[in-house]
């Protein structure tokens, strides 16, 4: 995945969870859709931490390509 493709997935995850943000100021959001912006949550992190490797790799001469995504019980723990 190159970068455009991370940023692609960002701005349309950044939409979603926005859209269900917003519907949750007006009314309690059902529990499938509170599972889905739990996801989404999870998802644009594990993104921008990519984006962050594949740009960090770069910098230092690095192939970006190698970069991968981690997994949920490692970016939902960086400020733990």
């Amino acid at each position: 995945m190159d970068d455009n493709t991370v940023l692609e997935r960002i701005d349309a995850l950044s939409k979603e969870e926005l859209e269900l943000e917003e519907s949750r100021a007006s009314e309690a959001l059902s529990r499938d859709r509170l599972h889905r912006l739990q996801s989404i949550e999870v998802e644009l992190d594990q993104c921008w931490d990519l984006l962050r490797q594949r740009r960090a790799r770069r910098s230092v001469g690095l192939d970006p390509d190698v970069a991968t995504v981690r997994s949920e019980s490692v970016v939902e723990k960086y400020l733990q």
